[in-house]
C-alpha cells in the first residue's frame, strides 16, 4: 500500500555548510523511514554567496535560494526557518521569524549571550501562544543510546544519582598552524570549546538525568592565541603556508575549558570541553553514578551503552554492554536488521522526526528555546567563574540585567 499524501511542511534554511549539510540529510530522508503527519519539502536555501548557495542546493536537494535571510521570512510558502549559520546571527533571525509567524528550528548553542537567548525565548514563547514553535538543535539527546539511558534513568535503574562526569574531546585544533575560522572569533561564535562543544555535554548530562546544574567553578585555556589567517591547512602533519610573511590573527576564544557542578537534585559534576586532544576525534562521553548501577556512554562507540547493575550478585557484578541496536530501543525500529549500526547523522533525522511530530500535534518540542536558555546560563555561568579565578558561581535563573538591543520586529529588520 502507497503512504498516504500528508500535509507538507515547507523549510527554509539558512547555511548550507557542516550543520546545513546534515540538516538538509535530515529533512530529505526523515519521511523516507518515519511515518510523519507532516512531509517535509526543501524548499529555499538562503547564503550570502550566489553561485556556491545554488551549487549547495543542487548538490544538497533544494528548490531554490535566496542570498539575503529575510527573504526567507517574507516568503509564503515557506512554514519553517532553519538556521544553520554562525551563533552572532541567530537571535536576529530567530525572533524576525518568530515574529513572522514562522516555526523555527536553531542550532546550537541558542545564541551568543545569555541576553539573547532570554530576547529569543521571550519571543518564542510568545509566538507559541499563536501555535507557532521553536526548538533548539542539540540533536545528541536523540542517539538511540542516550535516549536509551535516560529511559534506564526515568525507570529508576540508577537509584539516586550522586555523580555526572561528562567530556567532549576533540583534536582538531591541536596544531597551532590551524588558521582562524569563525569559530575561533569570539564575535562570530561567543565562546570556543565551551560553547561549541561543552554546550552539548551540559545538554545531554542535563536530558539524561532529568536535573539542572545550578552552579559551577570553572577554568578555561587558549594554548594558541595566534594563528595563521588563510593559509592551505591539511590537517596535523601539513601546516600550509607558515612563512615569515603569513598574516597572523588573535584567537579570542578558549581552546579548553573545564568545570565542576552541583545539580539541583544534589548530584555532583564534572565536565571537559577541549578541542586539542590529540587523538581524540568526536569522543563525547558521559558517565552517570547512582545508588543501585552506573551508565557510561562514548560517542566513538554510539551504538553501545555501558550499564553496571549494583543489584547483581556480587560474584557476576560488572560492566555489561548494551548493544542498542534492538527494535525497542529509541528510534531504532525504524532503521535496520538488529545488528545494523546507526551513525552521526541519524541524531539529526530523529530531530526532525520529532519536531515534525511536535508540530503537527500543535505542541511544544524539545528542547524548547527556555531548555536552550539554561544551558545558555550554564555557559555564561562557566565564563563568569574562569574570569574570578573559579570562584563558584551559580546558574542564573532570572533575566541578565545586561540586554543585547535587537529590533522589535521583523519591519525594522528589514
Amino acid at each position: 500500500m502507497p503512504q498516504a499524501e500528508t500535509t507538507p511542511l515547507r523549510i527554509g534554511m539558512v547555511g548550507y555548510a557542516f550543520m546545513g549539510a546534515a540538516h538538509s540529510h535530515a529533512w530529505r530522508s526523515a519521511h523516507r523511514f518515519f511515518d510523519l503527519p507532516l512531509t517535509p519539502e526543501l524548499t529555499a536555501l538562503a547564503g550570502r554567496n550566489a553561485t556556491a548557495v545554488e551549487e549547495a542546493a543542487r548538490k544538497m536537494g533544494w528548490s531554490s535560494t535566496e542570498t539575503d535571510w529575510r527573504a526567507l521570512i517574507e516568503r509564503d510558502d515557506i512554514d519553517l526557518i532553519d538556521i544553520c549559520s554562525p551563533g552572532n546571527t541567530h537571535a536576529e533571525i530567530a525572533i524576525a521569524a518568530l515574529r513572522a509567524g514562522k516555526h523555527v528550528l536553531c542550532e546550537k548553542p541558542l545564541a551568543n549571550t545569555v541576553a539573547e537567548a532570554e530576547e529569543m525565548t521571550e519571543a518564542a514563547q510568545e509566538a507559541a501562544r499563536n501555535g507557532v514553535f521553536a526548538m533548539c538543535g542539540y540533536s545528541y539527546r536523540r542517539t538511540p543510546a542516550l535516549a536509551l539511558a535516560k529511559r534506564m534513568v526515568d525507570d529508576g535503574r540508577l537509584g539516586k544519582i550522586r555523580q555526572v562526569r561528562a567530556q567532549y574531546l576533540q583534536d582538531w585544533l591541536s596544531d597551532e598552524n590551524a588558521p582562524l575560522t569563525w569559530r575561533l572569533d569570539r564575535n562570530l561564535s561567543g565562546s570556543g570549546a565551551l560553547g561549541d562543544i561543552g554546550a552539548h555535554i551540559i545538554d545531554a548530562a542535563q536530558f539524561v538525568t532529568g536535573q539542572q546544574i545550578t552552579g559551577v567553578s570553572a577554568l578555561l585555556e587558549t594554548f594558541t592565541r595566534r594563528r595563521p589567517v588563510g593559509g592551505d591547512f591539511v590537517g596535523l602533519g601539513g601546516h600550509g603556508d607558515t612563512g615569515a610573511d603569513q598574516e597572523m590573527g588573535d584567537v579570542t576564544v578558549d581552546d579548553a575549558a573545564i568545570f565542576t557542578a552541583r545539580f539541583d537534585g544534589g548530584p555532583i559534576g564534572v565536565f571537559e570541553a577541549t578541542r586539542a586532544a590529540l587523538g581524540r576525534k568526536n569522543a563525547m562521553r558521559l558517565e552517570v553514578n547512582g545508588t543501585l548501577g552506573s551508565l557510561a556512554f562514548d560517542f566513538e562507540d554510539m551504538n553501545f551503552l555501558q550499564f553496571y547493575d549494583a543489584t547483581d550478585r556480587s560474584g557476576e557484578q560488572g560492566f555489561h554492554r548494551i548493544m542498542v541496536t534492538e527494535p525497542e530501543h529509541p528510534y531504532v525500529g525504524n532503521w535496520w536488521p538488529t545488528g545494523h549500526g546507526l551513525g552521526y547523522e541519524h541524531g539529526f533525522t530523529h530531530q526532525v522526526v520529532d519536531l515534525v511530530t511536535a508540530l503537527a500535534a500543535g505542541s511544544q518540542p524539545t528542547p524548547s528555546f527556555a531548555d536552550a536558555l539554561q544551558v545558555q546560563r550554564v555557559l555564561g555561568a562557566v565564563e563568569d567563574s574562569a574570569a574570578a579565578d573559579s570562584r563558584w558561581t551559580p546558574v542564573e535563573s532570572e533575566p541578565s540585567m545586561a540586554r543585547t538591543a535587537f529590533t522589535t520586529t521583523a519591519e525594522e529588520i528589514r
